[in-house]
């Protein structure tokens, strides 16, 4: 009998399919034998047809005429998913798009094994939105519609974390009391949880769950801090008008976030940042703003910030180049800049972690292993940070990015098998 359930993690900046063959979890080949596909889209202005993951990062680098999609999972919770965005004259719904992509990731798993799935886990962040469970509900909601709409009839929901920390567990020996850490590209998720080989065969983990919690703070915030902080200045922001003011920052704003990179490119956009370059007295610093919103280069430098991001997760300082939009420009960053840049935002996740020992009851000296995924959780300041809020633990770092689609995957055999 065909096993139809699978496990599906819908990412901000990648996608996963878990699937039990023969009641082993094994994540599925996406795109070209890999087992991600990158939460992206790009709509080719010829005609219209979409490419998706790497091949459609490609197509945009390449140059093609279009529009890029990214960061779509943002979108749920928000009042955005029901707007409309302009695709080349015509008006597509938020909501459409996460179901373009969702049916695709849905279509590109079930190719891989050769049956379709009916049924599915979804993972979801602990809070789509922070305080207000009336939107994260909504969001839930909408993503429950969504993957009904792309052919799921069965869906069942489970946190990023938990899931992760099912994948832990079918590696270990003993009982472990678990953190896990699970820094994705719009939330850090955490979950404190009793697992062991025992307790894996149980059907209702409730009981081993001592506490969940979470922020709307991840890999694309760490994104646009560092933008903001390092390069949106070489391209005037916080520079002076002639009047003495400062330069206004909404458009600097947009192109730091990926989701709304798009809003820069319209015609209100387009004249703001024309009057800003008249009124400038840095004029060089607008050439480049102007310069890479008329060749439409914003996601081709949020790509450029992202790589610097995953760069000096490993190393000390890394250069960005500049050169689409000021021919031979480039510059230095250090992770000192790195750091200070998103200070504040690695603040915030100390005191959901701290916050939830408290809840939980749990002394610091009684956890066990702090599990990392998720690619965020390898910024170094945030690791620093965790580490010495738990100095006694073990610190264990999982499949960044499979990890909780392999969770998922023995959830739904779990559930469904």
């Amino acid at each position: 009998m065909i096993f139809d359930a699978c496990g599906l993690d819908f990412g901000t900046s990648n996608s996963t399919v878990g699937w039990s063959r023969q009641s082993q979890p094994v994540l599925l080949p996406l795109e070209d034998g890999k087992l991600t596909l990158p939460s992206v889209i790009f709509f080719h202005a010829e005609d219209t047809h979409a490419s998706y993951g790497r091949r459609a990062l490609a197509d945009y680098l390449d140059g093609h005429e279009g529009r890029l999609m990214r960061s779509l999972k943002s979108l749920l919770g928000t009042s955005m998913i029901d707007d409309y965005t302009d695709l080349m004259g015509r008006a597509l719904p938020f909501r459409k798009l996460l179901e373009q992509f969702i049916g695709e990731l849905k279509g590109r798993a079930e190719r891989s094994v050769g049956h379709e799935f009916s049924r599915g886990v979804f993972g979801r962040p602990v809070f789509f939105v922070d305080d207000n469970p009336e939107a994260d509900r909504r969001a839930e909601d909408t993503l429950r519609e969504i993957a009904k709409a792309v052919g799921f009839r069965e869906v069942a929901f489970q946190f990023e974390p938990i899931a992760a920390a099912f994948d832990y567990e079918s590696q270990i020996t003993r009982e472990e009391l678990v953190l896990v850490v699970d820094i994705g590209g719009g939330t850090s998720d955490f979950s404190l949880v009793r697992l062991s080989p025992e307790r894996a065969a149980k059907a209702d983990r409730r009981g081993d769950i001592l506490a969940n919690g979470g922020v709307h703070i991840g890999g694309t915030d760490f994104d646009k801090h560092l933008s903001l902080s390092s390069v949106m200045p070489l391209l005037g922001m916080g520079s002076l008008l002639r009047s003495g003011r400062q330069m206004p920052s909404a458009q600097y704003f947009n192109l730091a976030t990926w989701h709304t990179i798009n809003f820069a490119y319209t015609r209100k956009a387009w004249a703001e940042i024309q009057d800003m370059q008249r009124e400038a007295l840095e004029k060089d610093k607008l050439d480049r703003l102007t310069n890479l919103v008329r060749h439409r280069s914003g996601h081709w430098l949020a790509l450029q910030v992202e790589a610097a991001k995953i760069a000096l997760s490993g190393a000390g300082a890394t250069r960005i180049e500049l050169g689409r939009i000021e021919p031979g420009q480039s510059f230095l960053l250090e992770r000192a800049g790195f750091d200070a840049a998103i200070a504040q935002l690695v603040a915030r996740i100390e005191q959901v972690v701290t916050a939830l020992l408290r809840d939980a009851g749990v002394a610091a000296a009684g956890i066990d292993t702090v599990f990392f995924t998720g690619g965020s959780s390898s910024v170094p300041l945030l690791r620093e940070k965790i580490a010495a809020l738990l100095p006694g633990a073990r610190r264990v770092e999982g499949d960044l990015f499979g990890s909780i689609g392999m969770g998922l995957a023995i959830d739904a055999r779990r559930r469904f098998g």
